[in-house]
């Protein structure tokens, strides 16, 4: 089903992804297996993606735009209600992922792209506070860098290579998720793959 042009994402939509992973065999070592996450991971961003775009355009004001974000907050941070431990820590790496996404659409929405350093820069400084449990300058570190892929800059896929598996590596995640979004902000249909 596909969300009406009014409404930038649904909770149905999310569900579906929720329904759509409880149904499957996931086995995290199988790329094929694990597409879903991403598929779910990169259709909230498009969402996100377009709200950006539409407040750019002056289609929503700030506040409606914060209205909208917090939507989608609201419904992709919503416990699945399965029980397979594997899956749930899965879909909360999808959330984690999608939480930097909001977080910088919402600093870019009412503060502009960050101008004090470069990407580079931000992801270099996130790990190092990410290095001494700074988890939170870390975060604020990828959100400004989340601000200028939304400006139109770009997350090169190797500035994430030589981290470990953390918040930070988690966050960069979402915003090459976000960056794929803000270039072609396509809808991901939910049953793509289904049989």
């Amino acid at each position: 089903m596909s969300t009406p042009p009014t409404e930038y994402y649904s909770a149905e939509r999310w569900q579906n992804w929720i329904d759509r992973v409880e149904a499957e065999d996931v086995d995290a070592e199988d790329e094929d297996s694990m597409r879903v996450f991403d598929l779910m991971q990169d259709d909230a961003a498009i969402a996100v993606a377009k709200i950006v775009s539409a407040t750019d355009d002056d289609e929503l004001d700030e506040e409606a735009a914060s209205e909208k974000i917090n939507e989608i907050g609201d419904i992709v941070f919503t416990e699945p209600e399965f029980d397979d431990e594997d899956k749930l820590f899965l879909v909360g790496s999808v959330q984690e992922s999608l939480s930097i996404v909001l977080h910088a659409a919402m600093e870019y929405i009412h503060a502009g792209a960050a101008d004090e350093a470069s990407i580079p820069e931000y992801v270099s400084a996130a790990a190092e506070a990410e290095a001494e449990e700074d988890i939170e300058s870390a975060r604020g570190y990828l959100v400004k860098a989340g601000t200028l892929i939304i400006d139109g800059e770009e997350l090169s896929p190797e500035l994430g290579e030589e981290l470990e598996y953390g918040p930070v590596a988690q966050w960069l995640n979402g915003l090459a998720s976000l960056q794929s979004a803000m270039e072609d902000p396509e809808v991901v249909e939910e049953d793509e793959d289904a049989e």
